[in-house]
């Protein structure tokens, strides 16, 4: 008898396996060409398939972006939730953004589809853009736990990091310029949120006793 919960799952997997092999090569593709030297053709090509075929899986070049958006956020994700040697918050800080920072300059295509809009029309589902939500939740966790809570504060933070890291992919490649800068900007970062904070603290009012204000 034929168990059609079986066939079902078959024919499952084997859609994850064909879709997971063209993310595969698209993948490939855009590492030696970059992200807009992706075609169908030449995607279909480098797959062993047809273009018909590809879109038999994905039915535009935005859904292929959107599944390449999703695998590269969860590795990405799972990347910066690995433990630190370290439970100081300043060097766990500091430990997370040389780790941001080695993910993007190794892969400077994940690096510009996760975190600049190169792709014109192109915005990831909901489904492929929750882990980078997640990442984007611990690393606020991490910055709490240094005392930084203000969304301004946070917009910061995501500007130095990335701003270091697209200085290194654009003007010295390979290098570390830049990036052997980030202990420094960490603690310039922390110095100036602490002491923003303390300019904004209410002074505290005199205490009169007995005619005596102190």
């Amino acid at each position: 008898m034929i168990n059609t919960a079986e066939i079902t799952d078959w024919r499952e997997a084997r859609r994850r396996a064909a879709r997971d092999a063209i993310i595969d090569a698209a993948w490939s593709l855009v590492v030696e060409e970059g992200l807009a030297g992706l075609s169908l053709r030449d995607l279909a090509r480098r797959a062993g398939i047809t273009v018909p075929t590809v879109y038999a899986y994905f039915d535009s070049k935005n859904a292929i972006y959107d599944a390449m958006f999703g695998r590269a956020a969860t590795e990405f994700a799972e990347r910066m939730a690995e433990p630190f040697d370290s439970d100081d918050p300043r060097e766990v800080l500091k430990a997370t953004a040389r780790r941001f920072s080695q993910f993007c300059t190794n892969s400077p295509a994940h690096y510009q589809l996760l975190f600049q809009r190169t792709i014109p029309g192109f915005e990831p589902s909901p489904e492929s853009y929750a882990p980078a939500v997640g990442s984007l939740a611990l690393a606020r966790g991490r910055l709490a736990l240094n005392g930084i809570t203000e969304a301004r504060h946070l917009d910061m933070w995501t500007a130095l990091i990335t701003g270091l890291v697209d200085q290194q992919v654009s003007n010295d490649p390979g290098g570390d310029r830049w990036t052997r800068l980030i202990d420094e900007m960490v603690d310039m970062f922390l110095a100036h949120c602490k002491s923003t904070r303390a300019s904004r603290k209410p002074a505290s009012r005199p205490t009169q006793v007995k005619g005596v204000h102190t």
